[in-house]
């Protein structure tokens, strides 16, 4: 079985997409076969869910779509809420088939989370349940921004209570007006029991492959470090 990544987020919108489309970058620039996955969406534009056609394009591996996103929902809100108001029940044990089916055909899947690691997907579980069951390692995006420190150590926390490894993490400046940017990153870097694993600087035209050369993923033994397979 291939190994993989789970990434999740201190919150919406920091760049998970981002660093997901760069560490398929990475490995595959490390000669390893690579595949990301959106267990869910939610957010269509024009026709499209824009997280899913970005990781699909940065995969060098092809899937069908149902393996890479099981379930794409329109409404941009909430899963959970998404899913109630599209009639949708949205099921781990359907993600998990999908992503065994991606180990099959990719020697790295890089499993993209929906908003921050505990985001509701049903009255049931969560976004952390659904980690836990695909088991990879964690990795954690935090969005470089005022009030990132406590929402960093808290996303932490919650990844650590499942008993899932956390990676390591990186820094993803946000917020280009950032005050004391470089010293909220040391501040993380003595609180986060996880090797930081790049800075990702502001930058509007960056390309993902110049953001992969960016990312130390020997800290990851290049895939190595899976904790059980899906």
């Amino acid at each position: 079985m291939a190994n993989g990544y789970f990434i999740t987020g201190t919150d919406t919108g920091v760049g998970k997409t981002l660093v997901s489309r760069a560490l398929l970058h990475a490995f595959a620039a490390h000669g390893k076969t690579t595949v990301g996955m959106k267990p869910v969406v939610a957010g269509c534009e024009n026709g499209k869910w824009m997280d899913v056609e970005l990781l699909i394009a940065a995969s060098t591996v092809t899937a069908p779509r149902k393996w890479i996103n099981p379930y794409a929902l329109i409404p941009p809100v909430a899963p959970h809420i998404a899913a109630k108001q599209s009639g949708v029940e949205i099921e781990i044990a359907i993600i998990l088939q999908a992503c065994r089916e991606l180990q099959n055909v990719a020697e790295i899947v890089i499993v993209e989370g929906i908003g921050g690691f505990l985001v509701p997907l049903s009255r049931h579980y969560g976004g952390g349940d659904m980690a836990l069951v695909l088991g990879f390692p964690v990795i954690l995006v935090v969005g470089m921004r005022l009030g990132c420190l406590n929402h960093a150590l808290l996303t932490a926390q919650a990844v650590q209570a499942t008993g899932l490894q956390l990676a390591g993490w990186i820094a993803n400046q946000i917020d280009p007006q950032m005050i004391e940017f470089e010293e909220n990153v040391r501040a993380l870097e003595q609180r986060l029991a996880c090797p930081l694993l790049g800075v990702l600087p502001f930058e509007q035209d960056a390309t993902t492959q110049k953001f992969s050369a960016l990312l130390d993923i020997a800290g990851l033994e290049l895939g190595k470090s899976s904790t059980k397979p899906c």
